[in-house]
């Protein structure tokens, strides 16, 4: 796909995914890269605010997770189980989708390897990822889905929007038995998809860094 076309994506994509609480979102990703829930008390001393504003937050996030205690434990990365194996900093985490496993590594200033079964056929993605790219990517003709929610869907995170519709696949051709019940989708080659993470990550925090 030209350049122009990724811009065009990733701008529309940062849009629509942009959201009032970005600097809470990254600042959870960041504390779960280190494998254990995040107490409020955690996330109030490293955003340096009230704890009573954390509270007020977290209530208006539909898709954070908490463990039985109240500790965040999920919100983009995740300690709970997904298909998007995420291993950074020595953990092993998740990921909602596979843009975020394309994404977080830029976030958390961190390489990541990841692996991820094809919904299609069952077959593993595997991939390693660094601030230079993708490395060792099995299959080598991997394919990422990709959908632009409505502008009229903009929230925190999207989960049922956008991440449950963002898929690796082993081929082209998985890709589109899958993309048949999904017309609005895009299918990117995951170098592709990557470079589009890297650019949204760049739009949506870019007050952040």
């Amino acid at each position: 796909m030209q350049q122009a076309d990724l811009t065009a994506i990733a701008q529309r994509l940062a849009t629509s995914l942009r959201g009032a609480n970005d600097t809470f979102c990254l600042q959870i990703m960041r504390l779960l890269a280190f494998g254990r829930p995040v107490s409020r008390e955690q996330l109030a001393a490293a955003l340096h605010v009230p704890l009573a504003e954390i509270h007020a937050v977290l209530r208006q996030l539909s898709d954070v997770e908490f463990d039985e205690s109240g500790n965040i434990v999920g919100w983009g990365l995740t300690l709970i189980p997904t298909p998007h194996r995420f291993q950074v900093n020595g953990q092993t985490l998740f990921t909602w989708c596979a843009l975020d496993a394309l994404t977080y590594p830029a976030l958390l200033y961190l390489p990541a390897r990841v692996a991820s079964p094809c919904p299609i056929t069952g077959m593993q993605v595997t991939l390693f990822i660094t601030s230079e790219g993708i490395k060792d990517l099995e299959p080598t003709n991997a394919v990422v889905s990709l959908v632009i929610p409505e502008l009229s869907q903009t929230c925190d995170c999207c989960r049922e929007d956008f991440c449950d519709q963002v898929h690796f696949f082993n081929s082209l051709e998985a890709a589109s038995v899958w993309q048949a019940s999904h017309r609005e989708a895009l299918i990117l080659s995951v170098d592709d998809a990557y470079q589009i993470g890297q650019m949204v990550a760049r739009y949506r925090y870019e007050t952040l860094f």
